[in-house]
C-alpha cells in the first residue's frame, strides 16, 4: 500500500472552481469530483495524482472511526484513487462477448498525489499532500484562494455550431426495442438496458464545456476527470456504489420523466413517474438483480431495501430511484465487489449476462466509459462511485455522448426514443450541438 497522506484544515475559504482552474492550467492529469454548482451539502475533491492501475486490492470490511464519515466533519476521501471504470473491461471479466480490447480504450486511475476536499455544509477545506509536500501544496491552495472565478469561461455557447452523428436513427432505435421485446417474449431476458450514442466530431475545450455542463444540469455526482489525454465530463445522478464503515450501498436509477414547464406540470410528471405501472416494474426489477449482486460479498442476511421507488428531482429530470445496502463480508475487496456487480444491473438488464450478450449484438458498437463508473476508491476502504450516465468524453478528435433507457414488455417504443433525447439533450448543448433533427422532431418529445 502507498504511503498515506498527510493532511490538516486549511485556514481560509476557497472555491473547488477555482482551485481546479488553476490546477488545470499546469496539470495533464487531474480531477474534480463535483458535488455540484451552489451546492448546499456533500463534499467536493480536487486534486492531481499519477496514472495507476485499477486498486482491486483495497479492502472493504475495515471500519472506519466514523460509519459517517461527514457526520465529524472529516472528509470521506483523504488519500486514495480517482478515476473511470469502462463497460467493456466489466462485460469482459463477466464473460460477455465484447470488442477487442485493442479497439476500445479501457479504464484509467490516478494515484492522488495532492488533494483538496470541501465541505459545503460548513465551508471548511482540508488538505492532504505527501508530508514533504503538503507546505507548497497550501501555499498553491491560497493562490487559487486569493483569485476569483472568470465567468466567460461559462458562457453559453450557440447551440448548433457543432454537427452530430447519431449511431442510431429514432426509427433504428425503435426497430431495437422491438428486438428487446421479442426477446423478453422468448424469455431469454426480461429486461435489456439498451443504448446508442451521439458523436461531435473536432477538438473541444473540455473545461469550457464542463462548465456549462455543470452550470446547466448540477449534479450531485458530478465530475472532470482527465487521465491520459482523455476526460470525463459528467453530470451523473446516479450513485453506484458507496462503502464506508464496512457498508456497501447501491442506488439503481430506472424511471425519468423531464421536468414541465410550469409547477404544476412538473409536479403532475413526477406523480405519474411514482405511478406509472412500468417504470416501477424496470426498477424492481434492477433492485432484485443488484440484491443479488451485493449478496455475493455481503455477510448473509445483511442485505436491505433501504428505500424503494423514492422520485428525486433534478434541474433536467425526474428519476425514480431506490437504494440497497449490506455489510461487507470478511476479506472483501475493491476488485471482489467489481466482480459481483460491474457492469451496474441498471446499465445492463437482468439477467445480467444474457442480458449483456444480446445487447452487444443490437447495439452495433461499444459503450465505451459510458455505462462504467467513476469516482474514488480510499485508502481506508471507502469509495464512492457514480455511473458514467449524462456525461460527455471527451479525446483528441471527438467528444462522445451516450444515452439509453430500460426495456421492458411493456416499453412503448415512441416513449423510449423521447427519454434517449431527453438524457442527451442537456450533454450535446453543453458541446454546442443540437440533437439530429429526427431525434429532436417534436413528434417524439
Amino acid at each position: 500500500m502507498p504511503e498515506p497522506l498527510s493532511t490538516r484544515v486549511f485556514p481560509d475559504r476557497v472555491a473547488p472552481e477555482a482551485l481546479f482552474l488553476a490546477l488545470e492550467r499546469e496539470h495533464s492529469d487531474l480531477f474534480w469530483l463535483d458535488a455540484g454548482a451552489d451546492a448546499p451539502e456533500g463534499w467536493s475533491l480536487v486534486g492531481t495524482g499519477v496514472p495507476s492501475a485499477f486498486p482491486g486490492e483495497v479492502r472493504l470490511d475495515v471500519a472506519r472511526a466514523a460509519a459517517s464519515p461527514a457526520a465529524d466533519g472529516v472528509p470521506p476521501l483523504l488519500g486514495g484513487w480517482v478515476g473511470w471504470y469502462d463497460y467493456e473491461s466489466g462485460a469482459r471479466a463477466a464473460g460477455a462477448p465484447v470488442a477487442d480490447a485493442a479497439e476500445v480504450p479501457g479504464g484509467a486511475w490516478l494515484r492522488i498525489s495532492r488533494l483538496a476536499a470541501f465541505d459545503h455544509t460548513t465551508g471548511a477545506v482540508w488538505v492532504a499532500a505527501a508530508e514533504a509536500d503538503l507546505d507548497d501544496w497550501e501555499v498553491s491552495v491560497s493562490r487559487a484562494a486569493a483569485t476569483t472565478v472568470p465567468e466567460d469561461g461559462a458562457a453559453l455557447i450557440e447551440v448548433g455550431t457543432r454537427r452530430v452523428e447519431a449511431r442510431h436513427t429514432p426509427t433504428e432505435y425503435a426497430a431495437l426495442i422491438e428486438r428487446c421485446r421479442e426477446l423478453i417474449r422468448a424469455g431469454i431476458a426480461y429486461q435489456l438496458c439498451l443504448t446508442t450514442r451521439f458523436t461531435v466530431p473536432g477538438e473541444h475545450d473540455g473545461v469550457a464545456v464542463y462548465r456549462r455542463l455543470r452550470s446547466a444540469t448540477p449534479a450531485h455526482h458530478g465530475g472532470f476527470i482527465r487521465i491520459g489525454g482523455r476526460s470525463l465530463l459528467s453530470a451523473s445522478p446516479e450513485q453506484f456504489l458507496h462503502a464506508a464503515g464496512g457498508i456497501i450501498r447501491t442506488r439503481p436509477i430506472k424511471g425519468t420523466r423531464p421536468r414541465g414547464t410550469d409547477a404544476a406540470h412538473d409536479a403532475e410528471l413526477a406523480s405519474e413517474l411514482a405511478a406509472d405501472a412500468k417504470e416501477r416494474a424496470e426498477n424492481v426489477m434492477i433492485v432484485d438483480l443488484m440484491r443479488n449482486d451485493l449478496s455475493q460479498v455481503c455477510e448473509p442476511g445483511s442485505i436491505r431495501v433501504d428505500a424503494l421507488w423514492a422520485v428525486e428531482t433534478y434541474p433536467a429530470v425526474h428519476q425514480l430511484v431506490s437504494t440497497v445496502s449490506g455489510t461487507a463480508s470478511s476479506g472483501t475487496t475493491a476488485g471482489a465487489l467489481f466482480g459481483a456487480a460491474f457492469p451496474a444491473g441498471s446499465m445492463t438488464g437482468a439477467p445480467k449476462l444474457s442480458a449483456m450478450t444480446r445487447l452487444r449484438e443490437l447495439e452495433g458498437g461499444p459503450r465505451g466509459i459510458y455505462a462504467g463508473c467513476f469516482g474514488y476508491i480510499g485508502d481506508d476502504g471507502s469509495l464512492d462511485l457514480a455511473m458514467v450516465i449524462r456525461s460527455i468524453v471527451i479525446g483528441s478528435a471527438d467528444a462522445v455522448v451516450g444515452a439509453g433507457g430500460g426495456i421492458t414488455w411493456r416499453s412503448v417504443a415512441a416513449s423510449e426514443v423521447a427519454e434517449v433525447a431527453t438524457k442527451a439533450r442537456a450533454p450535446l448543448a453543453a458541446l454546442g450541438a443540437e440533437m439530429p433533427a429526427a431525434w429532436a422532431s417534436d413528434i417524439l418529445n
